[in-house]
């Protein structure tokens, strides 16, 4: 059995699925190992593919990204890092049948996975509100720099950094999953003692409940603006017309990515927490691995909305240009172009 610290509560009660045996070994049947892995493995390809891309293009035109495009390329750096740092490990354990690599490495994949999802959410919270000033509070754009999305960036990465590393301190612990083949945050220290509990209750508030109440009153809130503003944009020029049809185009890309994440993470977080304040026993495993497995594809869904929102957008409009009072500069959306710095660009400049 490997060591963990966190079998030995206060008052000598271990979580059921803890009190002997292998926990590295698999407890599913192989054949549901090799699909499980089969899986993991196309998502990670697909997802290291797509957020490369992405990625890949920002590289090119680094300096003249604009402040929504570095949000967005944050995230694809996210989903891009847990694709490449952590499905390596799980894939190969799946197809093993048993978790190969050992404890050290069990806590290094659940501080990776932690980090980066923490870093998702907490990306996507700021995208989300950053739209909701954009759309619902109209001077948020005259003073919205490059700078403050750095500023931003630096938030993200500290708050992320820091709920990631408390398990390696000794507040909290990184533990494998109840099926053996995966590693995550020890939910079931809640089931040990009080402080286990206040570790669990903390983590469920500031990297779940708080970031995504942001979000649901971030995208209520432009919802009813664009209702109640509908009237008031047909009286625009052509030119506050278009720039508020992309607007409402890159904040349609945001709700869309959010509510993929929170699909996908969603049954997680339910199950792991009646793990931690409920009857772990009453969750089967064969049915705890499907939440994992729908969580670990969180990070391919964002390349493929970024193309097919591109795709309707550009291919179903018109051809259209926003030219600037006393500018050369052209703000063209173009119908063959479907990447999503070119969408970008477009959104960064009037932005700018």
């Amino acid at each position: 059995m490997a060591a963990n610290k966190s079998f030995f509560g206060a008052e000598g009660l271990l979580p059921t699925f803890q009190r002997g045996g292998d926990l590295f070994e698999s407890k599913l049947s192989k054949e549901a190992d090799i699909i499980a892995a089969l899986y993991l493995l196309v998502i990670g390809v697909l997802s290291t593919l797509g957020n490369g891309y992405v990625i890949f293009m920002a590289c090119k035109r680094k300096k003249k990204l604009r402040p929504a495009e570095i949000m967005t390329i944050n995230l694809a750096f996210c989903d891009f890092g847990i694709s490449v740092t952590g499905k390596p490990f799980s894939i190969v354990s799946f197809f093993s049948h048993r978790w190969v690599f050992g404890w050290g490495v069990c806590q290094w994949y659940g501080w990776v996975g932690f980090f980066f999802g923490c870093g998702s959410l907490i990306t996507m919270t700021v995208v989300s509100f950053d739209r909701y000033m954009k759309i619902c509070h109209l001077r948020y754009g005259t003073w919205l720099k490059r700078s403050h999305a750095f500023t931003s960036l630096f938030f993200i990465w500290i708050y992320a950094s820091f709920w990631a590393t408390l398990p390696l301190v000794g507040v909290g612990n990184y533990a494998p999953e109840p099926f053996g083949t995966s590693c995550t945050l020890d939910w079931w220290l809640a089931q040990v003692s009080l402080k286990g509990q206040v570790f669990v209750v903390s983590i469920l508030i500031f990297c779940l409940l708080l970031p995504t109440a942001v979000i649901v009153f971030s995208y209520a809130k432009i919802i009813a603006k664009v209702k109640s503003s509908a009237q008031e944009v047909a009286h625009f020029d052509t030119r506050n017309q278009n720039n508020h049809t992309l607007e409402i185009k890159l904040t349609k890309v945001a709700m869309l990515i959010c509510a993929g994440f929170l699909i996908a993470w969603i049954p997680y977080a339910i199950v792991s927490m009646w793990s931690a304040f409920g009857n772990p026993d009453s969750v089967p495993i064969e049915f705890s691995v499907v939440p994992t497995l729908l969580a670990k594809s969180a990070a391919m869904y964002n390349p493929i909305i970024y193309q097919v929102v591109d795709y309707k957008f550009n291919c179903c409009r018109p051809r259209k240009s926003l030219q600037k009072s006393n500018s050369s500069r052209i703000y063209a959306i173009s119908s063959c172009r479907r990447s999503l710095p070119s969408t970008e660009e477009s959104v960064g400049k009037h932005e700018e």
